[in-house]
């Protein structure tokens, strides 16, 4: 074939131009400028929470959410392994540590193993849980919801109660997933926890080219994290600061193009469902979303046992898929952190591969993908 099918590539055909030229026409191109609270208002209204701080990026947006939920030096972070590292790196911002757990088959943090870690390897008085070993206190919790699937959330937050953590979501994949049924229902990803986070990286289901969103329904931690973001102006006139903050505002022009994409979200949600269904009916099986949810589809993972020769053989077809992320626990910058029972995790990024989803993706394009693998299968 002559037809190069990326994996996740954005899809501006909308208003963006319009929005962007204005922005750029009416000189409005910084950190200051009306499309950027219209973006913050039309987010926050979409996924029913009441707080928006709009951020240079999903990282950034992590960062301000640990600050402001008061995560200090030498404090405990739990966090997933299977996830990218972007995720964890802001908890070393924070000069605190990570304790990497498990997944379930859902590719999300294991709340059982959560439990289990809370219960054997801490203890809990006075309203504080701090680990044995290490006597740190544990703080919170960063809980990815892993290529727009979602975490058990209700088992999630009553862990997050019973042992008075902080929960942060990191929701950067999944703008748009929200429970359909149980105790949840209609509730969107990132608005359950203290602070929830979104990204507009350029593969994300919506982009601003680079940037990001902190949600939250308690005011005090929103305009904490607005107030680090930037620099901290205790004084805007006379450059009067009284904590140490961080240049990361998001730019009107970023916010002009995020309107754009907002607007054709559940179009996008609604292709990538279709998208999906077609890779099942060509005959490949993707792993399956959790019950009683309503996914947004960011990305589609198949499962095989001959993951790299499928990917070279893929490239080699100008159809680009990759690997899972490899485990954060096993890499460089993280070695010698605290873990607890690793097994899936392992299990499935021995496995797994994502396949072209952008929502430009054609019918044709899935045809041509799902061909590609059968030939290899045989």
């Amino acid at each position: 074939m002559d037809k190069f099918i990326p994996l996740s590539v954005p899809n501006i055909k909308g208003n963006e131009l319009k929005y962007v030229t204005n922005a750029i026409e009416t000189e409005w191109v910084s950190t200051a400028g009306p499309y950027i609270s219209e973006f913050e208002d039309l987010l926050k209204e979409y996924v029913g929470a009441s707080y928006a701080v709009a951020c240079q990026n999903g990282t950034s947006g992590l960062h301000l959410a640990l600050q402001a939920c008061g995560v200090k030096a030498g404090d405990m972070v739990i966090v997933p392994t299977l996830t990218f590292i972007a995720a964890v790196n802001p908890v070393r911002y924070a000069h605190a540590e990570p304790v990497f757990m498990d997944c379930d088959d859902t590719l999300t943090m294991d709340p059982l193993k959560v439990k289990e870690f809370c219960e054997e390897e801490c203890t809990f008085a006075d309203g504080v849980l701090t680990h044995k070993k290490t006597n740190r206190k544990v703080k919170a919790l960063v809980v990815v919801h892993v290529f727009g699937n979602m975490a058990d959330m209700p088992a999630i937050l009553d862990i997050a109660k019973q042992y008075n953590l902080r929960v942060i979501e990191d929701a950067t994949e999944a703008l748009g997933t929200r429970y359909t049924e149980g105790e949840l229902e209609g509730k969107y990803a990132g608005t359950m926890g203290d602070m929830g986070v979104y990204s507009f990286n350029g593969n994300k289901i919506i982009t601003t080219g680079g940037g990001g969103m902190i949600v939250s329904n308690d005011e005090e931690l929103a305009e904490h994290a607005r107030h680090l973001s930037t620099q901290a102006k205790a004084d805007v006139l006379y450059f009067d600061h009284d904590e140490i903050g961080y240049n990361y505002r998001m730019t009107n022009i970023q916010a002009a193009l995020g309107l754009g994409q907002l607007e054709q979200l559940e179009t996008f949600i609604q292709t990538k469902e279709e998208n999906y269904k077609e890779y099942q009916k060509q005959g490949i099986v993707l792993l399956p979303f959790r019950k009683g949810i309503r996914t947004n589809y960011w990305f589609y993972s198949f499962m095989c046992e001959n993951r790299d020769e499928l990917i070279k053989n893929l490239s080699e077809k100008m159809i680009q898929s990759r690997p899972v992320w490899k485990l954060i626990h096993t890499l460089k910058p993280y070695e010698g952190a605290e873990c607890y029972k690793i097994e899936k995790a392992v299990y499935y990024y021995e496995r797994i591969v994502n396949l072209p989803c952008s929502t430009n993706l054609t019918k044709e394009d899935v045809a041509c993908v799902a061909e590609s693998i059968k030939e290899l299968q045989k």
